[in-house]
Parts: structure tokens; C-alpha cells; sequence
């Protein structure tokens, strides 16, 4: 490189810094300016707005957001989404903060964040590239459990008492507040007549962080039910053209999600419960898991006398779904039941191998018992 090209470069760079520098003068003026303002007319709301603003949007919230910062992306930019996915009040002020804190070099990356996070909190995990902001804990709900079984769970981690979680999502108000916040996702089909727990299925499987060592009951219930709206609001347009509800997925999900095992076929099970409804509306879909939740106990056999209860929910004796979930369904079981298997299917065991075995009628399915059972 020549003296000349030298020379260029190095004026170039003079220009840009001296670019930079006239921009945080004008962020300290146009700071200084508001301020000025806010005193001389007595401006509380200015004032107020602006501390609020660089306070965390919602201190005691534990709802993560995932948000991407694609390569490339400017302050601008990254103030922007964050104000779009809610994270913070003002794109403007969260700019102009981190401009006269002199903080830049943010990483572009896949980020999970929180409205509990402070402006600092926020840099620190864009400067970083990881989430800044560690967990006091996490409490993992695994598919498949009914409340009685997620509020074990939440007493065990949370230290709430079993009875107090029961409580809560059995009381009357709490299930009316909820349908009220929440109504894309709870209707009023979950107070029906021969419903059990109004919030059954509902509480989505998920590890969940919590970033306080006594969260609410109203903060863990919150946050499980927007992960199941997360999981379910995609599909609203196409249920509603199949004139199906959310209270029906999550039904139909929950006798997947309790008939699966770990090597078993979600879509193919969803098909065989599909089949005998549609193609011989008059024979029961007799899941074995109904007749457990009609008992709300576990059985460790199914006997023919369990199966005479005279309950809503044993399918053996009612025809269709159960009134509602008998327990929590994952993605899985939920996308199974939105594309199930094209079969013909109307039968279906877990044998002794640990696999399921199909049948399309009756004969086979005895042969498949034979096979596999005894």
C-alpha cells in the first residue's frame, strides 16, 4: 500500500470516529435536553417514563422468548426486536442506554430472554452470546402426567404443597380468571358437566426455568399454559376448518400420549383411535389409560371388573372421547393427532417386545395377543 493509500485509510477512519463521537454527543445533548425539560416543567411523566423505561418490563415474569439476532444486525436492529417481542418498554431509550454506556460488539445468535431482565442483563447476554441471567431452578413436567401427578412434582421443586396446587387449579375464580386471559387456548368447555379438572391437559411437559426461589402459583400455572398455547395456537386456523377445538386436541393428544411408549408410533396409534370413530362410529375406543383416570388411581392391570365403571371417561363403555384430557400431552402426541397415519388400522397392543402390534380387524388382533401377550 502506498503513502497515498495509507493516508486514506487513516483519514477515513478519522472521519468515522469522529462520526461516532458526534453521535454520542447528540444522545448525551438530546438525554441532557429531556432531562432539562422534565425539571423546568416540572415534567414527572417525562422523568417517570424514562426510569421506567430502563427498569425490567415485567421484574417478576418467567415466560423465555426466543429471539434471533441474525449476523450483521446493528443497534437499531436489535433494539427493535426486543421492543417487537416484548422483552423491552422503548427500542429508543435501550439504544440510547447502551450508546452512552459505550456497549457494542453484540453477538448474532439465538437468544432466550425474559421481560425480567434489566438493560445491563440484556447487554451483557447479547455481548456474550449466551443468556446472561441464570435460573434460581428449573422444574421438568414429563409427558403423559395428570395434575394429581404435575402437582407432586411441584411441591417436590417449588415447595408448594400438593394441596394448595390442587386448590388452585380446581377453584372456580382462578379457572374463570384464566378462560378470560387466555381464551385462544381455554374455553368454556373445560367447566363441561362431566369434566374432572378443568385444567387437565392443559399444564404443558416442559423444563421450565424459574428465576426466584418462591415462585407463585398463579407464576407456574402461567407459564405452563403459555407453553401450551405456544404448542397449540399455531393450529387454530386449521382446527377450526375441521370444525375441531383445542379442548378436542388435547383430549384426543392425551390418550396418544398415555397409549405410546418409547419405540411406539404416535401417528399410527392416533390413526386406530381416527378409524374406529369415523369408519365404525358404534364401536368404543377401549384405551385402557381411561379406565385408570375414571378411577383416578392407577392400575397396574386392567381386570374386567375395572372395566364396569359406570364413568364419562372408560372408554369401554362410553363411545367417542372422554370429556376431556386425562393427562398432559407433548408436541409429539399433538402433531400425531393433527396428521395421524393413513391406515386401516382398528386395533392395536404393546407387546411383551416392547412394540405395538397393529390388526385391521378382529382375528388378526387375537392372533396378534397370541403372539405377543401370552
Amino acid at each position: 500500500m502506498d503513502n497515498g493509500s495509507k493516508k486514506d485509510v487513516m483519514f477515513a477512519r478519522m472521519r468515522e470516529k469522529k462520526k461516532e463521537v458526534k453521535i454520542v454527543r447528540r444522545i448525551v445533548f438530546a438525554i441532557a435536553l429531556i432531562l432539562l425539560i422534565a425539571g423546568l416543567l416540572g415534567g414527572r411523566t417525562v422523568y417517570k417514563y424514562i426510569t421506567e423505561g430502563l427498569q425490567p418490563l415485567d421484574p417478576e415474569s418467567e415466560t423465555v422468548v426466543e429471539i434471533e439476532i441474525p449476523i450483521g444486525s446493528g443497534l437499531d436492529s436489535i433494539s427493535a426486536k426486543l421492543e417487537e417481542n416484548g422483552i423491552i418498554k422503548d427500542a429508543r431509550l435501550f439504544k440510547y442506554y447502551a450508546k452512552f454506556n459505550n456497549e457494542s460488539n453484540f453477538q448474532a445468535g439465538t437468544y432466550k430472554l425474559t421481560k425480567a431482565m434489566t438493560p445491563d442483563e440484556l447487554i451483557q447476554s447479547l455481548k456474550s452470546g449466551k443468556v446472561y441471567r441464570e435460573p434460581v431452578f428449573t422444574m421438568t413436567i414429563p409427558e403423559g402426567l395428570n395434575l394429581k401427578e404435575i402437582a407432586a412434582v411441584v411441591q417436590k421443586r417449588a415447595g408448594i404443597p400438593e394441596e394448595d396446587f390442587m386448590e388452585y387449579v380446581t377453584n372456580e375464580s382462578n379457572i374463570d380468571l384464566l378462560i378470560s386471559k387466555y381464551p385462544s387456548l381455554l374455553s368454556e368447555e373445560i367447566k363441561g358437566e362431566n369434566v374432572k379438572f378443568a385444567l387437565e391437559g392443559y399444564l404443558f411437559p416442559a423444563t421450565y426455568p424459574f428465576y426466584e426461589e418462591k415462585p407463585t402459583l398463579s407464576t407456574i400455572v402461567g407459564v405452563m399454559l403459555e407453553a401450551t398455547a405456544a404448542n397449540v395456537v399455531p393450529h387454530l386456523a386449521y382446527l377450526q376448518e375441521q370444525e375441531k377445538s383445542v379442548h378436542w386436541l388435547l383430549t384426543f393428544a392425551s390418550l396418544v400420549e398415555k397409549e405410546a411408549t418409547a419405540q411406539s408410533d404416535r401417528e399410527v396409534i392416533a390413526s386406530v383411535f381416527f378409524n374406529r370413530m369415523k369408519l365404525n362410529p358404534e364401536m368404543p375406543l377401549q384405551t385402557d389409560p381411561t379406565v385408570a383416570y375414571a378411577h383416578q388411581r392407577h392400575l397396574t392391570t386392567t381386570l374386567y371388573k375395572d372395566l364396569e365403571i359406570d364413568d364419562p371417561y372408560n372408554t369401554y363403555v362410553y363411545k367417542g372421547l372422554p370429556p376431556g384430557p386425562i393427562a398432559n400431552a407433548g408436541k409429539v402426541s399433538i402433531d400425531a393427532v393433527l396428521d395421524p397415519e393413513q391406515t386401516n388400522y382398528l386395533f392395536f397392543i404393546a407387546g411383551k417386545d416392547g412394540q405395538p402390534h397393529y390388526a385391521i380387524d378382529y382375528q388378526e388382533h387375537l392372533e396378534n395377543i397370541a403372539n405377543y401377550l401370552d
